[in-house]
């Protein structure tokens, strides 16, 4: 049974709101391992060859994404944006209803274009918009973002938002060197040229955009280097590609393409680079092979999300147990904190029926004949918060049962977190 007292609202109900750090650590395996990276093949061409399938984007898990324990953590993408020069040069022309038209070699240019866009739409506030690094106030054209990696933490991740100065990312900006030709660089994983991107010394020039706080990503070893954006609130990186690779170094591998040639890699390949049927022969004598294909721009204007994403995330993350990325969240905690407070002369009885002796109309803790000597005295175990029609909204139960008697005022804070 319950004893009830009406609360003061000034008085007895406070606001309050806190903030809590969690350390998000995530290892280069959980990135580059073809089982933590789950695809979804939505694209799928026609007409030329077998096809091709990829992805808009991949998602990368803390663990086999077939489980059902595993945890999204971030969203990975490319981007181009509409007026760059890579995409005024792949581009043939724009027909009679307006669409871009590209070349049968150049895969998803329209895919890559639109995601660019919709970052643009979120981030910036207009699809048209373009991102530049550092942010805003950039004149330069180097510092155009033309071609983006979108890297895109999940909410279970970066919470309410990432914290100023804590991101850093481990990356090879330059590919493997193999001279094996079993070994293509496009899908060998890099080993050195590693450099550590981070937002060291946001705090210092806190800017903000249509999606919320925004900071740059530098070069650790060189600050004044910009490299990327970071949008806090969003939890989204965009990179730069053309400055976190080395974009005209020598690109070789297979990728997937329009095409009914037939390639010493198998049908529907086109070999990049340096491809060979044997070790004395040139791949610039294979039909529909280019001997000199680059990192930008023809890797990211010829291959498919899937083969670009691979690339970044099996080449650029290395593989192994060492941390690739890194970051601290905030997680905002607003309570409500109502104070229960009982006198000396409150809740020292109960309202129970077995607190008093119906043979004897007595209250059982106090023994016959003593009634001049002991006082009556309870034990709260539970707090009950009701609303003004009297409906029971929430329960606090206490860690041991609390004695009150005459002798003293207790106060008992509970406190509502959301």
């Amino acid at each position: 049974m319950s004893t009830f007292k009406q609360l003061n609202a000034a008085t007895d109900i406070k606001s309050s709101r806190s903030v809590l750090n969690q350390l998000v650590d995530i290892i280069e395996e959980n990135i580059s391992g073809s089982f933590y990276r789950k695809k979804y093949e939505v694209f799928v061409t026609g007409g030329v060859g077998p096809g091709v399938t990829s992805s808009l984007f991949q998602t990368c898990f803390d663990q086999d994404y077939t489980l059902q324990t595993a945890n999204a953590f971030m969203d990975m993408s490319v981007g181009l944006f509409s007026g760059s020069d890579l995409v005024f040069s792949a581009s043939t022309g724009i027909d009679t209803s307006g669409k871009v038209l590209f070349q049968s070699t150049s895969i998803m240019m329209r895919e890559k274009v639109s995601g660019y866009k919709q970052f643009a739409q979120l981030l910036l506030g207009n699809a048209e918009s373009r991102f530049t690094a550092p942010f805003a106030g950039t004149t330069l054209e180097e510092d155009n973002i033309d071609e983006a990696l979108f890297l895109n933490f999940k909410r279970l991740f970066s919470r309410d938002k990432i914290k100023r100065d804590s991101f850093a990312m481990r990356f090879y900006r330059s590919a493997s060197h193999s001279l094996d030709i079993h070994k293509p660089n496009l899908w060998e994983t890099s080993e050195s040229g590693s450099e550590i991107f981070s937002d060291v010394g946001s705090s210092a020039n806190v800017q903000s955009s249509f999606g919320g706080e925004v900071g740059n990503i530098v070069n650790a070893s060189n600050t004044g280097e910009t490299v990327g954006l970071l949008f806090y609130q969003k939890g989204i990186a965009v990179l730069d590609v053309k400055k976190i690779i080395s974009g005209s170094e020598h690109v070789s591998g297979t990728i997937s393409a329009v095409t009914n040639a037939t390639l010493p890699s198998g049908l529907g390949k086109v070999c990049l680079g340096y491809g060979r049927t044997t070790a004395t022969v040139p791949s610039d004598e294979i039909p529909g092979t280019n001997a000199y294909a680059r990192f930008i721009p023809d890797l990211l204007t010829s291959a498919s999300v899937d083969d670009i994403v691979d690339h970044f995330a099996s080449c650029r993350m290395s593989s192994g147990s060492n941390t690739a990325i890194t970051f601290q969240n905030l997680t905002n905690i607003n309570s409500t904190l109502v104070f229960c407070r009982a006198t000396a002369d409150e809740f020292n009885y109960s309202s129970n029926p077995t607190y008093v002796n119906p043979a004897t109309n007595k209250i059982r803790v106090i023994e016959s004949g003593n009634e001049s000597t002991q006082h009556a005295f309870s034990y709260i175990t539970t707090v009950g918060l009701y609303d003004e029609n009297d409906n029971l909204i929430a329960v606090a139960k206490t860690s041991r049962p609390i004695e009150k008697n005459d002798e003293k005022d207790i106060t008992i804070r509970v406190r509502l977190d959301f």
